[in-house]
C-alpha cells in the first residue's frame, strides 16, 4: 500500500536533517506539487542585450511568474501536501513572499492560515496575503521579530509551522526549481541565485549535487547590507549578519538556515555582494529590456552580472533566477 504523504507531521528542522534533502526526495516532491504549481518559463538572450561587454549567453528563469509571485509557492505546497495540518491550520513568518505563498497554498487546499510579517513588508505583499484569505498579523520591524511572534502564537494555538527556509519540505520544494530548470536549460555553466535565508540555493544545490554529471557552478548573490551566507561561510557556521537594504523584505532574515548551510558549504562556489544601487539598476534593466517587473530581491541575481560583481567568460552559459515579482514599482493608474 502506498503511504499517505500527509500521514504525519514532519519533526522540527534539525541540522542533521540536511542529509534528507536529496535529488530523489526532490523528484518525489516535484511529482506531488506539480499539479499545484506553474512550470515557469525561461527566456534565452545575449548578454549584449543588457549592455554587457562579454558575449555570454544568458538564460533567465522567470520564477516571478509563479503562483503568488515567487518561488516560495513550491515550498509552501510541499509543506502542506507532505505534512498534515491540525485543525488550527498553518502559521508562517515571512518578509512577504513566503507568507503570500503559504496563504495561497492554504487557500487552494482549504487549510486555515495565519501569517506574521514585519513592518518592512511591502504593501503589494500585504495585499496579496489578505486577498488569499489568510489572517495577517504585522509584528516588529524585521523578519526575526515576525518569526518570534509566530513561534509564540504557534505554541499557544497548536498550528503547524511552515518555516520560510529552515524546514526540510521547504527546501525540497525549492529544489524543484532546479529540477525544472535542468530540463529547460541542461547545458548551463553557471547559475546565479539570490540568497536570503538560503532555502532556494540550498534546494537547488541539493538537486544538482545528486546528478550523474556535473551541474552548473552555483553563485550566491546577496545585498551588501544583508550578507547572511557570506558571513556564515566566513565564520564556518550560520551567524547573525546585517539585515537591511532595499531587499530587506525578502533577502534579509539576519542569518541563513541550519539546514541549507552544509549544502551551501559543499556546493556553492562562492557568494558575491551587490549594492542597493545595482539592484535598482537591475530592476530598471529588466523593465527596459524585457518589460518584466521584478521586486528588488527578484532582481538581485541579475544585479551581480550588470554590476560586474560576477564576470562571465566569453562563451560562458549563465543562468539567472528572477525569483520574485511582488512589488508596487509600476503604477497602472497613471
Amino acid at each position: 500500500m502506498t503511504p499517505d504523504p500527509r500521514a504525519s507531521a514532519a519533526p522540527a528542522a534539525r541540522p542533521d536533517a540536511a542529509a534528507g534533502i536529496t535529488r530523489q526526495r526532490i523528484e518525489a516532491a516535484h511529482r506531488l506539487i506539480r499539479p499545484h504549481v506553474r512550470a515557469t518559463p525561461v527566456i534565452r538572450m545575449d548578454a549584449a542585450d543588457f549592455g554587457l561587454p562579454r558575449a555570454a549567453a544568458l538564460t533567465l528563469k522567470l520564477e516571478l511568474c509563479q503562483h503568488a509571485g515567487s518561488f516560495k509557492t513550491r515550498g509552501a505546497f510541499a509543506n502542506l501536501l507532505m505534512r498534515r495540518a491540525p485543525p488550527a491550520g498553518v502559521a508562517a513568518a515571512s518578509g512577504g513572499n513566503h507568507g503570500a505563498a503559504v496563504a495561497f497554498a492554504a487557500m487552494r487546499l482549504a487549510v486555515p492560515a495565519t501569517i506574521f510579517v514585519p513592518s518592512v513588508a511591502s504593501a503589494a505583499k500585504l495585499r496579496q496575503i489578505r486577498s488569499y484569505g489568510a489572517r495577517l498579523i504585522v509584528e516588529g520591524d524585521r523578519y526575526a521579530d515576525a518569526l518570534a511572534a509566530s513561534e509564540r502564537w504557534i505554541e499557544s494555538a497548536g498550528a503547524m509551522p511552515v518555516h520560510a527556509y529552515d524546514q526540510v519540505e521547504t527546501l525540497l520544494g525549492a529544489g524543484t526549481l532546479g529540477a525544472e530548470l535542468e530540463q529547460q536549460a541542461p547545458a548551463l555553466d553557471t547559475l546565479l541565485v539570490a540568497v536570503g535565508g538560503g532555502g532556494l540555493i540550498g534546494g537547488v544545490a541539493a538537486w544538482y549535487a545528486g546528478a550523474d554529471r556535473p551541474g552548473p557552478r552555483l553563485i550566491g548573490v546577496e545585498p551588501e547590507l544583508a550578507p547572511t551566507l557570506a558571513s556564515a561561510l566566513a565564520a564556518g557556521r550560520p551567524v547573525d549578519a546585517e539585515a537591511g537594504g532595499i531587499a530587506a523584505d525578502s533577502l534579509a532574515p539576519r542569518r541563513v538556515g541550519e539546514l541549507m548551510f552544509p549544502l551551501a558549504r559543499r556546493h556553492v562556489e562562492r557568494v558575491v555582494l551587490v549594492p542597493d544601487d545595482a539592484i535598482r539598476a537591475a530592476q530598471e534593466s529588466l523593465w527596459q529590456v524585457l518589460r518584466i517587473v521584478a521586486e528588488p530581491g527578484g532582481a538581485a541575481a541579475l544585479a551581480a552580472l550588470l554590476s560586474g560583481a560576477y564576470r562571465p567568460g566569453e562563451d560562458e552559459r549563465v543562468g539567472v533566477v528572477i525569483c520574485g515579482g511582488n512589488t508596487t514599482a509600476v503604477d497602472f493608474g497613471r
